[in-house]
Order: structure tokens, then C-alpha cells, then sequence
């Protein structure tokens, strides 16, 4: 009954990435020939790549997506009158780097891009596992450094408020596409790897002497 199963399926299968191809062929129709070629070319591999993305990439829970261990958050919000000034001195003083958020254990990074005219903010970053708990973690963390890095954001509502997750979920864009080199390494496991490369780097270096 499997085996039928599986005849049954296999043509609906072959069509269903027949009208994909179609598809993506008819969108790229006006396209310089170069692309078109480039296209041709590429297509296989990406054939490839999009039935193994079917396996890996997941929803991270309230919003955005997840491949593996590893979840996205961007979001585009206005800032507050005189919240750019705010955010880039902050910003300055820490010579770019917000490493609170190693505070954070389950941040692998976090990016403040200033947008048209320093009128938006586009706030980026991925974590482990899912939306909420990594909000929450926010919360208990590093409160005060969000609260002055957020305030600097149209309609902030506070760290603390009820309403803060509903803020950050409105202004969240979900990724199109997204690429993660090794989804199933979380932060304390891609520590817990450089930790042990050392300790062998170390044990090596003192038999070789």
C-alpha cells in the first residue's frame, strides 16, 4: 500500500516542482539574458536548496522564522523626536558594540542601523529557540539598557509593560529569506565547541613541545 501510495504521490510531486520552475522562469522573462543564463545555471542547485529548506525552516513562534536552533527578529520602527541624537550617543559611548546583551544568553547578535535621514531605526537579531521566552529574557536581563536603547523608538511602551509585546510584534518584518550556517548550534554550544578547540589546541601545543 505504501509503494502505491508513493506511485500516486510522486507524479503530483515532479508537477508541483514543474510549475515552480515555470514560475520563476516567467518572472525572470524580462530579465537581461545574462540573468537569464545566470538562472539556468542556478536552478539546480536551487531546486536543491528549496527542498531542504522545507525541513529545516520553521516559525519561531509568535512571529518570525527559525531554522534549526536559530530565530530572526527585524524590525523598521520611527524614532521619538530627538531619539536618533539619543541612540547614537549611547551607541558612541559603547564605540558600537552593545555587549550587554551577552547578559542575554541566548542572543547570537543584535544590529541598530540608522534609516532615511536618521527618521527610522532598523533593529536586527537573531536567538535561540523561541520569540517569547527570548523577549522575556530581555526583561529580567538587561532592562534598564532597553529601556534606554527603546525609548529612543516611537511609542515605546517600556520594557515592563504589558503592551511591550504587542509593540515589538507590530513592527516586526519576518524574513523572506534568511541563511544560517550551523542552525543547530545554539550560544552555549558554539561556546562550549571554542572552549574544547582551545583545550585541544592546548593539549596538542604541549605534546608537540
Amino acid at each position: 500500500m505504501a509503494t502505491q501510495t508513493a506511485t500516486v504521490n510522486r507524479p503530483k510531486q515532479d508537477l508541483a516542482v514543474e510549475q515552480k520552475i515555470q514560475n520563476i522562469r516567467d518572472v525572470f522573462a524580462d530579465t537581461p539574458q545574462y540573468v537569464k543564463t545566470a538562472l539556468e545555471n542556478a536552478l539546480p542547485g536551487m531546486m536543491s536548496l528549496a527542498s531542504e529548506a522545507e525541513t529545516r525552516t520553521e516559525s519561531a513562534g509568535r512571529i518570525g522564522i527559525r531554522q534549526g536552533r536559530v530565530s530572526e527578529l527585524l524590525f523598521i520602527v520611527p524614532f521619538a523626536p530627538g531619539g536618533a541624537k539619543r541612540l547614537r550617543t549611547v551607541l558612541r559611548l559603547l564605540n558600537g558594540n552593545f555587549s550587554a546583551g551577552t547578559k542575554v544568553g541566548t542572543l547570537h547578535d543584535m544590529r541598530f542601523v540608522f534609516l532615511d535621514n536618521d527618521t527610522k531605526l532598523l533593529f536586527a537579531t537573531a536567538y535561540d529557540d523561541q520569540w517569547d521566552p527570548y523577549i522575556d529574557d530581555f526583561a529580567t536581563k538587561i532592562p534598564d539598557e532597553m529601556d534606554v536603547v527603546f525609548s529612543a523608538c516611537e511609542g515605546w511602551p517600556g520594557i515592563h509593560s504589558p503592551k511591550v509585546k504587542d509593540w515589538i510584534a507590530g513592527h516586526q518584518i519576518p524574513a523572506e529569506g534568511w541563511f544560517v550556517a550551523h542552525p543547530d548550534l545554539t550560544v552555549a554550544e558554539t561556546g562550549r565547541v571554542k572552549r574544547v578547540a582551545k583545550a585541544v589546541d592546548e593539549f596538542l601545543d604541549r605534546v608537540g613541545t
